[in-house]
């Protein structure tokens, strides 16, 4: 029989408050999507994160806070996805096939909370709703951006009206592909960007000539 000394059980490493807050974010966004914003319980939350019903409030005020909070750092983790897709385009065109297919594969990704938003709009409280209208408004302006470039002659109006135009087609398409397991968001973006290359072709930049064939001379410069 060993004589040496039992050791105590390791302490669990405390959880730092961001990574902890994640955590809630992370348990909660997953819950909202399963359940809906009525059926979801706090009581459930916690015990998925393994914390106290009390410290869930401590951090987020209540089931609606929370559902903010989700939608506030979704809301920036989107932007973040678009513009860092839409960094490395080549051309007006690039940049919105990339910046379309960030969207689709962000929404297919939170699929669940994202369907559950868009299908419960009247559930939650107008805090909510301004969230979601915070992330309508970012991604509008990122559009109107794209589309400005994408179509440089368009009237101000045109890309106004598209920008709205594109908003509402995008969120239902993104409806329909969470509903379609064979629509990838390649798919998805590829309906988008030929959508909108038909209707705003009237206002498109013509494409750059191609190159002259190699040892072939270089046209004269006009007089």
């Amino acid at each position: 029989m060993s004589g040496a000394t039992p050791q105590p059980p390791p302490r669990r490493k405390r959880m730092s408050r961001a990574a902890r807050e994640r955590q809630m974010l992370d348990v909660a966004e997953e819950v909202f999507g399963e359940r809906g914003y009525q059926a979801t319980s706090m009581d459930e939350i916690a015990e998925r994160c393994g914390v106290s019903k009390p410290m869930l409030y401590e951090y987020f005020g209540s089931k609606d806070g929370l559902l903010v909070a989700c939608v506030g750092r979704s809301k920036a983790e989107l932007l973040d996805v678009t513009q860092k897709a839409m960094a490395g385009a080549t051309d007006p065109a690039d940049i919105l096939w990339r910046g379309m297919v960030a969207y689709f594969a962000f929404i297919d990704s939170h699929s669940k909370s994202f369907t559950m938003l868009l299908r419960e709009p009247t559930a939650a409280t107008p805090q909510t709703a301004e969230a979601v209208e915070a992330t309508r408004r970012q991604q509008s302006t990122l559009i109107a951006g794209v589309l400005a470039t994408f179509a440089p002659s368009a009237p101000a109006a045109v890309v106004e009206a598209y920008t709205q135009i594109i908003m509402g087609a995008s969120e239902r398409m993104a409806l329909w592909q969470t509903s379609r397991p064979d629509v990838s968001a390649e798919d998805a973006a590829r309906y988008m960007t030929d959508f909108c290359r038909q209707g705003l072709s009237p206002y498109l930049a013509p494409p750059p000539p191609p190159p002259p064939p190699a040892g072939a001379e270089a046209p004269p410069e006009p007089r």
